[in-house]
């Protein structure tokens, strides 16, 4: 069941997707060469705490820590580690917060040091994936006008879209609905209605969309050992187009 906000609850999802968009902010300044995942997500979780919020991931269904740091094949869900971040990393930091019952959620793709041009290339379609996703997202369209356009630009630049990891509502729960990949067909799929509140998330990757997942049940990488990158954010339907809730 999609459960819309209200204006008043969007302004209060607001405040927990603004803790996140602050701690994105925040870590970006410490992110190079040397530092490990560990100490990222550390951080990240003083942070969470410092702005009044409450962490939500390390617990939950066992998963070990504050933030999803997945570096390099690792497409999503990461556990920190005390290994250093090296030159040419690519790192997908995954941050959840919890503030007065109301849920934020954002990733981030970060360029550890100087990266090869052919990661840089797949981190700017990737945010591009997404800014044209959020573009699409208006009352009246339907939820293919925003999958198919980011499937598009990916493909259309040699790129893969994983299919097994989605996007989802967000609310007084985490995951709400509605639950969907980032592919589809224009003019197909659920109609999208002011209120709703998701995230877009796209997963692009160098080769296969195929993941396979470690021995931890979590941590989910490319099939084919390639890099993969992602950009995630919150954001609102209004009738005057989407608010990105965890805008930096």
């Amino acid at each position: 069941m999609i459960i819309l906000k209200s204006a008043r609850e969007i302004e209060e999802l607001k405040s927990a997707g603004q803790i996140v968009a602050d701690c994105h902010r925040e870590v970006a300044k410490l992110i190079e060469p040397g530092i490990t995942t560990q100490e990222i997500n550390d951080f990240v979780a003083r942070h969470i705490t410092k702005l009044g919020g409450k962490q939500f991931t390390k617990g939950y269904n066992g998963f070990p820590a504050e933030t999803c740091a997945s570096v390099n094949d690792v497409v999503a869900h990461g556990f920190p580690n005390k290994k250093p971040l090296k030159e040419g990393d690519l790192l997908k930091l995954d941050i959840v917060a919890e503030y007065e019952g109301w849920f934020g959620d954002s990733c981030w793709c970060y360029a550890i040091g100087q990266i090869s041009p052919e990661a840089e290339r797949l981190m700017r379609v990737t945010k591009e994936c997404l800014d044209i996703g959020i573009s699409k997202a208006l009352p009246g369209n339907r939820l293919g006008d925003v999958t198919s356009a980011i499937q598009q630009h990916a493909e259309s630049n040699g790129y893969s879209v994983v299919r097994d990891l989605l996007a989802h509502g967000v609310g007084r729960s985490l995951h709400e609905d509605p639950n969907f990949e980032h592919i589809g067909v224009a003019g197909k799929g659920l109609r999208l209605r002011e209120g709703m509140v998701f995230t877009i998330e796209p997963m692009i990757n160098q080769g296969t969309f195929r993941i396979t997942i470690d021995d931890d049940q979590w941590t989910a990488r490319t099939a084919d050992g390639k890099l993969s990158a992602q950009y995630e954010h919150t954001l609102a339907l209004t009738a005057d187009g989407p608010i990105i809730l965890t805008a930096h």
